[in-house]
Parts: C-alpha cells; structure tokens; sequence
C-alpha cells in the first residue's frame, strides 16, 4: 500500500503539469467549470484521454478545444478549412512521422516549419518532427478533424496512382494483373486505404464509378454521396481488377454483372464488403455494401423505434408463429431491423434459419444459408428443405416472386413464426402486393401478422443545430397532424460544423410505420380491398403514418422538417 502513494502523487501530477492549463483554459472561455472537471475524473478512472472525453461526451466542440490547447499554451491556431498547405512543407514530414503522431507541415517561413499539431503538449511529437526534418519547428494548433481529412488525402496521394496510370501502356490486362500480384503494389495499398477510410468515416457504400476521362470515388454517408476521390483512367483497369480479386470474382467478365463479397482487417476490426459490378459504357461500374456489424447497434430500442411502435411491433414478433414483413426502398435499414428482431428472438432453446441473398451479417447461434443460383440454392429450392430442419423461426431475406411468397406463407401457418422483406412504399401496400404476387387473399389476411414500414432520415448534429421558431405556413407545408401531434413552438435545423463535416446531420435515425393485422384488416385482405381502405382502418387502430412518425421525432429534435419531407412522402 505504501508504494502506491507515490504512484498516485505521480499519476496526479502528470496530470497537472500535462492537462491542467488546458482544462484551466476551457474554463477561462467560459465552459462549464463542473463539467470540465468531470471529464479529467472520468479520464483518470477510465484511462481514456482527456481530450477524447472532452469531445465524445459533449462537454465542448473542437473549435473550443482548439482554442482552449492554443491559449494554454500560448500558440497560435489555423483554420484549415479553406487552407491550402504548401506542398513543400507537407513533404518534409515523412509519412510514418505524420501517421504516427498526426501532425502536418503546412508552410515554410523564414526557415522554420510551421507544423499542424493536435496536442501542444506532445513534445515527443515536436522533437521527431525536428529530428525527421532537421529544422526549427513552430507548431500551431489545427482541429483533429482536418488533420484527418488531409492526411486521407496524403495517403491516397502516397499510393503512386500518377505513376502507375504513366506506366500503364499497352496490354492494360496484363499490367492489372501485374500490379495487383503483390501486396505492395501502389494499387493495392490504395485499395486498402479506400476500404479503410470508408470504414472510418461510417459509409455504408463506396461507389467506383467510369466515366469518359477518369474513375469518380465517391462515399456514401447518412444516405447521401459525397465524392472523394478522382482516378486516372489509366488506373481503371488495375483497380477493377484488383477489387475483382478480392471479391473472388471473375476478371476477365467484364460484360455481365457479378457478385462478391470482402472481408477485410480494419485496425484490428473484421469488416465484410459486398461487391456489385455493373458493365456501363464507359467500363464497369463497382458498388462495395460496407457490411460492418461492429459499427451497427442491434438494439431495437436504439434504432428510432417510439414506445407506441416498438410496443406494438413487438407483439407480433413475440407470437410463435405467424408472418411479419417489414417494407420500404433499398437501403432503408429493413436488414437490420430484422437482425435486430432476431436478437431478441434467438435463445437456446429457439432453432433459427435464414435464407439471405446475400448473408449481410453473420450471426453467432443462428443458421445462416447463403443463396447460390448457380447451384441451384434459390430461395424457392432451399426453403422446402428449410421447413424440413425444425425450425421455430424463419427468416427470408426477401420474397421476391409468388413462388417464395407461397412457401413463406404455409410456413407462417404450418407453426412457424416467418419474417421477411417485401418492397413497398407503405404497410397498407404489402398486403395488395402479395395477393399480386398470386396469394389467395384470404391466405394473405390468416398468414400475415404484422407489416413494418419503415425509412432512415438523417440526424441532427448535436453540437451545430439550431432551434427556431416554426412559421404557421411551414407547419401546414408540412402537412402537420395537428389531430395527433400539438403545434410545434421550437424546431430544430441544420447547420453544420466540423464534427459533421459541415452537413448539419450525423448519423440515421429510423422512421416507423407498423400495422398489426386485426380482424377488420384480416376481413378487408379476404374482400381484396384497396391500399387505401386498409390504410383508413388501420390510422383508426392507432397506426402512425411515416410521416407522422418523423415530424414526431423533427419536433424533438432528432432531424429537421425538411429531412423529414425528403424521405417520406
């Protein structure tokens, strides 16, 4: 016990000399005392650093951050949005330096190099700068988040794409492969940083798309591309060919589309990749699905769900049997619901299958198949053999044809408790679209259980949205239900800052449509009613439209009115 006395002494006064004239300096600008202190108890009990909780738990913003670390050091800061470093500068920091300890050279002035740094206080940092470069530094503090975009852009630049597209002349086949044999290749280590930096920045596509010059690289983010990259035309057949590799697919096709999958190692994480190739006429277009479960929170009550409609959509997935559907567009967040339900389904003693084309995330103690059409492993082939297994639930990935429908359907009635996809726009519209799809409509009104619709809107950025005061003319464009929700007094808009890469949003919340089957609904399925004589009786059962369900959540400031006008209708 002894010896830890002066450990602890230590430990606080590396504390003081390290972090105090920053916490000092946050207090000085006017952040919440309490607060402040807070945050460097909690540094010290979870070991993570100071800034990190400054930043994730909302105590300050970057930009206070960074003034703060500036004044506490008595140092300058730079704004580097808008900022073009000098190119002289930024070569003079090896890579590894800059990697290791996120630092930039940004100019060159009177033989001094002006470093970009994070931390003031990282004198390991400044010293290896010195000694990399040999020069007099004078550092000035940058925000994290800018530092990482140029240093995105740095090593997607170190990859040596300009020199590959010179080299490649001639067989443009045989330098592909070549270039894509080695693990070293500029192509390869382009291509991992790609992956790597999708992963980083919470894309859930990467999108490598020919045109008549060049290759456009852009990200999906929260549903909306943003373009990061241009690729020499040069370097188009390299980089499709080293994709195609990776996804095990065949190189030499390039007339019909293909599917692949990836599985990469991302700072020790396992992120899978589903490829589609589309031939277009400039060259193959090529979409990479991030399928990362370690970025995703399967909690059902964490992905936007009301109590009104989780309560409600659990009691249908509660049944032993029965068929629930969950709808919407591509890319709308069904798959995850749908493993979100399973979590809360899946037990030892419950025996769970799933059909998938593709397997979107695999999962421990469930019974995953994989489609394979070129096998003859199709969704109508397989779940016969399915239904022979014991199951207690079933899981289609989608019902695509009357073929599946049917199958699903007796399975829903035969004891079994059945869950799927179906596209349509709304919960009323699956019910037209299965006896469409050939389903005697009284099949359709005694098998299904329940319909989820549901779309994702992006998320206001905590730090950067802006109440205001609502004008009547918006609230009636935006066609208030003033009959279920009161007269908004305060909404909320986009702003944007850099914790949200000035888009005002971060993140996708869910909006919800659920439509329990009553016996009136089960009657107007068998009198094959109309979407909208269904959707009539159901708004009077208590089914909250999309639109309803997202104005609700714009009125507590989860996303705006616009957001809300963007994705339902």
């Amino acid at each position: 016990m002894e010896g830890c006395i002066p450990c602890a002494a230590a430990l606080e006064d590396f504390m003081d000399q390290t972090f105090r004239p920053l916490l000092d300096a946050l207090k000085q600008i006017g952040i919440d005392p309490h607060a402040v202190d807070a945050a460097a108890e909690e540094a010290q009990r979870s070991g993570r650093p100071v800034r990190a909780v400054l930043i994730n738990d909302q105590v300050v913003t970057e930009e206070q951050l960074t003034q703060a670390a500036a004044a506490a050091f008595g140092i300058n800061t730079l704004d580097l949005v808008g900022f073009t470093p000098d190119p002289t500068a930024l070569k003079r920091i090896p890579l590894p330096v800059v990697l290791r300890h996120r630092v930039l050279g940004l100019a060159i002035t009177d033989g001094e190099l002006v470093v970009g740094v994070t931390d003031p206080a990282d004198v390991v940092a400044l010293d290896d700068v010195r000694a990399a470069t040999g020069m007099t530094v004078r550092p000035v503090v940058v925000a994290r988040s800018e530092v990482r975009r140029i240093i995105e852009k740095l090593q997607r630049e170190d990859s040596d794409l300009g020199d590959l597209a010179d080299a490649e002349t001639g067989d443009s086949a045989g330098m592909a492969a070549q270039q894509t044999s080695t693990d070293d290749a500029p192509i390869v280590r382009y291509v991992n940083s790609l992956i790597e930096q999708a992963v980083m920045n919470r894309a859930s596509d990467l999108h490598l798309e020919p045109t008549e010059d060049d290759m456009r690289v852009r990200y999906r983010i929260d549903g909306v591309l943003h373009e990061v990259d241009i690729v020499p035309r040069g370097v188009m057949a390299a980089l499709t060919s080293r994709i195609k590799i990776m996804s095990g697919v065949d190189i030499t096709e390039k007339r019909i589309p293909q599917n692949g999958r990836i599985t990469a190692l991302i700072r020790d994480r396992t992120v899978d990749l589903r490829t589609a190739t589309l031939p277009t006429v400039w060259g193959e277009k090529i979409v990479l699905r991030v399928l990362d479960t370690g970025g995703i929170d399967l909690d059902l009550r964490k992905l936007g769900f009301t109590e009104h409609n989780l309560r409600r959509f659990e009691e249908s997935f509660s049944k032993p049997h029965g068929m629930v559907l969950v709808t919407g567009p591509t890319g709308s967040g069904k798959s995850t619901t749908l493993y979100a339900t399973l979590g809360r389904i899946s037990k030892p003693e419950v025996n769970v299958i799933t059909i998938e084309d593709p397997v979107e995330y695999r999962l421990r103690g469930i019974n995953q198949v994989q489609v394979n059409a070129k096998a003859g492993l199709t969704f109508a082939a397989v779940l016969p053999a399915i239904l022979r297994s014991d199951p207690d639930v079933v899981l289609i990935g989608e019902i695509r044809d009357g073929t599946t429908a049917q199958i699903a359907v007796e399975a829903a009635l035969t004891g079994h408790l059945l869950l799927s996809t179906l596209h349509t726009n709304d919960a009323p519209g699956a019910v037209t679209r299965l006896t469409e799809m050939g389903i005697e409509p009284f099949l359709v009104g005694s098998s299904l259980d329940c319909v989820l619709a549901q779309r994702l809107a992006r998320r206001l950025c905590d730090w950067c949205k802006e109440a205001y005061q609502p004008t009547e003319e918006e609230v009636l464009g935006a066609r208030w239900p003033l009959e279920d929700l009161a007269f908004p007094q305060v909404l909320y808009r986009p702003v944007g800052c850099r914790n949200c890469a000035n888009t005002g949003y971060k993140g996708r919340i869910a909006l919800h449509e659920v439509m329990p089957i009553s016996p009136e609904i089960e009657s107007l399925c068998i009198q094959r009613a109309a979407a909208g004589e269904i959707r009539e009786v159901a708004l009077a059962q208590g089914m909250y439209e999309l639109r309803a369900d997202g104005l609700a959540k714009a009125a507590g400031g989860l996303t705006s009115v616009r957001e809300v006008s963007r994705v339902a209708v």
